[in-house]
């Protein structure tokens, strides 16, 4: 192998690369881990023998930005933005895909991609390398047959086509940024009721917001007229029809009059005509992705974006075609007979289909050829089990209108008689299906049937009645998503790829709102932001700026144009347009104060900001925040709840002066904040531990999040803080429960993450925490003072301290709400700051010894287990059998370092490091001397671990029971029972004390502990005893 050249293949997913390799190596391959899965095997490249190695990106690979000295609000001008530099930068540098290809192609000759081929996805020249050569392979689906002829028909990557992405990201960027930035740092925070957090302007999405609020503008001033018509009934062959005139209407009153009067009189209508015409209904053409994303909404009610990631899974587990294509005319070379066939077996439309293969099926219409993908067809056969819900009904459709063009069209007589009364001409129609077509597959496109009865020329019937109908004209209806993505289409805006983003995009930033039918109704900020742009610089809202910037960089992509020349060019229109928007401001700022009360005139005082000690203004309407005159800064605060000052007790940070968050009802929850630590957490990695989201200064403008609340907060002094107020862990996630400070008379702890509560004692004068900690759970003990007239003590004492999860007294009086049975358990949960994982878990579940993950309670459990190692550290081939200080279950154990780095933080609480029962000598291998269990276990020092619990011997099974459980590792001192250490050194003749003295000298992870490890499971039960679960 290693005397073989080596071609590296990239696809867009690792899904599709599994594909491929098990079409080129006809399954027989090898797997390995990477940060995406790799593949390998030998094979045939271009005519000579080679050793293949297939894997994955993650999506794209890398985006546009500008460099940090740019990315703060409060000191960069926006108008600097536009000859500011950029840069490109890993889009998700946790998964490490760049390290993970450029690993991958060390050694490798010939690197070919398989990602999109459409513009947005050319990323060839991202990772092209001089010195290997690069092709690219234009594919449609993951089926063997289209992976096979892609391999035999490789390209080389269009150079212009990626300079034409880069332009199109350039312009997009920097005129984007440039105006949000703008128009977010000079509204936001002036107005109370203006509910966004961003602002925004984009080349595409403001177009397509100027679409939707010019339908409402459009109904807005409409102005509705009267109108009349005559409506005379006959009765023929006992069918009652009503006749249509041939005038209409008519919008003056006396004159319809004059016209019925005359009608009436005649009273005897004469048929003049009856004409039969043989009218046909063309099938579609093929489905492209526009088409899709119509139907998707008009017909099965899913927005686009929904839309196309139901058609993109579809498409990566191989059930439909590339769902990305303009085209709607099938190659020359497409199979439809194989296609067909595939749909034999389907319940529903099996037997069309195979009467079509049987009678000869009919060739599509020609349709659009863009040069990019096939129509979207179906590509294998499937159930709704398979696919299930929502992606079945979009599977059923494709295959639908699949078999629906190349079905015969439908054909139909359309009858129409005409008649006159009293000197005026009427008519009715009929419609009468002859041959059903491609209708009989897609029923919901059939031709409405009209039954007429025989009528002769020269025929004379009486008029039953003449009605003079009278009716107003209506306004358009509000654009649908539909209409949206036909006018997209029509105008250049967007691609197929990006059309849905934009749709999505003006519904999260509160500009449009989707209302029943999928109609898109813009609200008071989206109808503002138009009329604005419309006031100052109409081209900013208008579809034409965009469509000459896509034949630009159309041009690019052809080689019929410069990059450079291109985008400096539309920069330098923009930058002209942004200077004019800035100067101008004030006309879009005065139709704001028309819509928006000004925050200066809204809110009550309500607690004083730190940097001034002024008060701060709390403004109720959502998003509820605190507004600083003085400052002139904006502080957000949760939602759905109430807000009160504090006892006017600070924060010893920033001196801001906290507030209660409230939830109403009596299972609601309170918790205090400090405004400023709310908005900006003041410790690093804050907002990836708890899920906050780090809020910038107000001043900076940026999007704010959920924030941290006191609840959350590792402050070492503050006695508000998580590390002060927290109890023990929440039996429900990987919260802390923390005491309410103002839930008396009904005291209860909250969960800082989820939504369980604990009641305690109700009526206490005062409950609090201590600084103690219990010896059996390391949870915080507890003081209550109870009253003296419910008081459960003896001797009417009122005084008593003691865990929650221990102490029987206490234990008998909790009760959870929203949560699990309250069982003890290890550790503090978050409590006090001082654990790791998401803020501070401890005596989560064990390995080494071992805790259990399961719906059961969690105990503790003795383990024996064999470990698979690899990784740079250890050594690559090391199957070693480790014995545990306790015994009793059978697991499986990985470890790995450098790979953890790449897991999803879902994934990486689930595994434990190893640091802790290495160096506390409590992993060892029994019969191996001392000095070569040390090198080995020296390197394991430094690894994370995840382990699978297989059988759990000491419950006396002959055989594993039930299905594995994901285990974690004991990870510090305090978690382990006395008597175990004391057995384990006399099973095994190892002294604990000795071993964790002579490997003192050893570290862990070279990065430290990764913050999300250790954090998986519940929790350590540490006790044997019979519960009510």
């Amino acid at each position: 192998m290693a005397h073989l050249p080596r071609v590296l293949m990239v696809a867009e997913k690792p899904s599709i690369a599994l594909s491929i390799a098990s079409v080129l190596s006809h399954g027989q391959m090898s797997t390995r881990r990477g940060s995406t899965e790799v593949h390998e095997f030998d094979g045939i490249f271009r005519g000579f023998k080679a050793h293949y190695r297939v894997t994955s990106v993650i999506g794209h690979v890398f985006s546009v930005d500008f460099p940090e000295k740019y990315q703060n609000w409060a000191t960069i001008d926006p108008q600097d933005l536009f000859d500011a530099p950029i840069h490109k930068k890993e889009s998700n540098p946790k998964a490490h895909i760049c390290r993970h290809l450029s690993n991958e192609a060390r050694g490798c000759s010939y690197m070919v991609l398989w990602l999109d081929c459409d513009l947005i996805e050319c990323t060839g020249f991202d990772m092209k390398d001089s010195k290997r050569k690069v092709y690219r392979a234009r594919f449609s689906s993951v089926t063997e047959k289209d992976i096979s002829k892609a391999m035999d028909n490789l390209v080389e990557p269009n150079r212009d086509e990626a300079l034409a992405v880069d332009a199109r990201q350039e312009i997009d960027l920097k005129v984007g940024v440039a105006f949000s930035r703008f128009q977010t740092s000079y509204f936001q925070g002036k107005y109370q009721n203006l509910d966004c957090r961003v602002i925004s302007y984009g080349p595409c999405q403001t177009p397509t917001l100027g679409f939707c609020v010019q339908r409402y503008m459009q109904i807005n001033t409409f102005k509705p007229e009267k109108f009349w018509s005559l409506r005379p009934h006959i009765m023929k062959d006992g069918y009652e029809l009503q006749l249509e005139w041939d005038r209409r209407r008519l919008f003056d009153l006396e004159a319809a009059i004059v016209f019925q009067k005359l009608v009436v009189e005649g009273r005897t209508a004469k048929v003049i005509d009856v004409s039969e015409k043989q009218e046909v209904k063309g099938r579609p053409a093929g489905l492209n992705t526009v088409n899709l994303l119509k139907i998707a909404s008009s017909a099965l009610g899913f927005g686009p974006q929904t839309a196309m990631h139901l058609a993109e899974r579809l498409y990566t587990q191989g059930f439909i075609s590339y769902p990305r294509t303009e085209s709607t005319a099938y190659p020359s070379s497409f199979d439809f007979t194989d296609t067909l066939r595939a749909q034999v077996s389907n319940p529903v439309w099996g037997g069309f289909v195979q009467r079509l293969i049987s009678d000869g099926f009919q060739k599509p219409k020609s349709g659009t050829d863009a040069g990019d993908h096939p129509p979207i067809t179906p590509m294998r056969a499937a159930t709704e089990v398979m696919v299930g819900g929502d992606a079945w009904r979009l599977y059923q459709y494709v295959c639908q209108h699949f078999i629906g063009t190349v079905s015969p069209n439908c054909k139909y007589i359309r009858t129409k008689v005409e008649l006159s009364i009293g000197g005026e001409t009427f008519h009715c129609t009929g419609q009468r299906v002859t041959e059903k077509g491609f209708t009989a597959i897609m029923p919901w496109s059939a031709v409405d049937e009209k039954k007429l009865p025989s009528f002769l020329k020269g025929e004379k019937i009486e008029a039953l009645r003449v009605e003079l109908y009278e009716g107003n004209t209506a306004p358009p209806d509000f654009l649908t998503e539909s209409e949206l993505i036909s006018l997209m289409e029509k105008h250049g805006i967007g691609t197929d790829a990006s059309i849905p983003v934009h749709i999505n995009n003006i519904g999260e930033r509160n500009y449009v709102q989707v209302q029943s039918g999928r109609k898109l109704v813009p609200t008071a900020l989206g109808i503002t932001l138009i009329r604005g742009y419309q006031c100052i610089d109409p081209d900013l809202c208008l579809p034409d700026i965009r469509s000459f910037i896509e034949q630009q960089i159309t041009l690019v992509a052809k080689g019929q144009a410069d990059h450079s020349h291109v985008v400096q060019h539309v920069i330098q229109q923009f930058r002209r347009k942004f200077s004019y928007f800035v100067q101008q401001i004030e006309h879009m700022d005065a139709l704001f104060e028309a819509q928006f009360s000004p925050l200066a005139d809204s809110g009550r005082a309500l607690s004083k900001c730190g940097k001034c000690l002024r008060y701060m203004k709390h403004i109720t309407a959502v998003p509820p925040r605190l507004f600083c005159g003085t400052c002139e800064e904006v502080y957000y605060l949760p939602q759905k709840g109430t807000v009160k000052l504090y006892k006017e007790l600070t924060c010893p940070l920033d001196n801001f002066e906290l507030v209660i968050y409230s939830v109403p009802g009596s299972e609601g929850k309170s918790f205090p904040l400090c405004p400023y630590c709310y908005n900006s957490p003041p410790f690093e990695g804050i907002d990836t531990l708890f899920g906050a989201t780090k809020t910038a200064d107000a001043s900076a403008k940026n999007k704010t999040g959920s924030g941290m609340p006191c609840s959350l907060c590792p402050h070492p002094t503050c006695p508000h803080s998580l590390r002060n107020q927290g109890v023990c862990a929440c039996p429900e996630c990987e919260g802390t429960l923390v005491l309410d400070p103002v839930s008396f008379p009904k005291w209860k702890l909250n969960c800082n993450l989820c939504s369980c509560i604990v009641l305690l004692p109700e009526g206490a004068h005062r409950i609090a925490t201590t600084s103690n900690r219990c010896p059996d759970c390391d949870s915080a003990i507890i003081e209550i003072d109870f009253n003296k007239k419910t008081t459960p003590l003896e001797n009417g004492a009122t005084l008593h301290q003691g865990c929650v999860l221990c102490d029987e007294l206490l234990l008998s009086l909790v009760e959870v709400k929203h949560g699990r049975s309250f069982v003890r358990r290890g550790g503090r949960g978050r409590g006090r700051g001082r654990g790791r994982g998401r803020g501070g878990r401890r005596g989560s579940k064990g390995v080494d010894p071992k805790m259990r993950k399961s719906n059961e309670l969690i105990k503790m459990e003795k383990a024996v287990h064999s470990s698979t190692t690899s990784g740079p550290e250890v050594p690559g081939d090391a199957t070693k059998t480790g014995t545990s200080i306790i015994d009793t279950a059978t697991s499986a154990v990985q470890s790995f370092a450098p790979l953890f780095m790449t897991l999803p933080d879902e994934e990486k609480k689930l595994w434990h490091t190893h640091e802790w029962e290495v160096k506390g000598g409590f992993l060892f291998m029994p019969g191996v001397p001392g000095p070569i269990q040390r090198q080995d276990l020296d390197k394991v020092a430094k690894t994370y671990g995840k382990v699978f619990h297989f059988w759990q011997v000491d419950m006396g099974h002959e055989l594993p029971i039930g299905l594995p459980n994901v285990m974690m590792a004991v990870t510090r001192d305090g978690q382990l029972f006395h008597e175990m250490i004391q057995e384990a050194e006399k099973r095994f003749g190892v002294s604990i004390e000795g071993e964790r003295e002579a490997r003192a000298y050893m570290t862990g992870p070279e990065l430290g502990i990764h913050p999300l490890a250790n954090g998986g499971g519940k929790g350590l039960k540490l006790e044997v005893r019979e519960v009510d679960i």
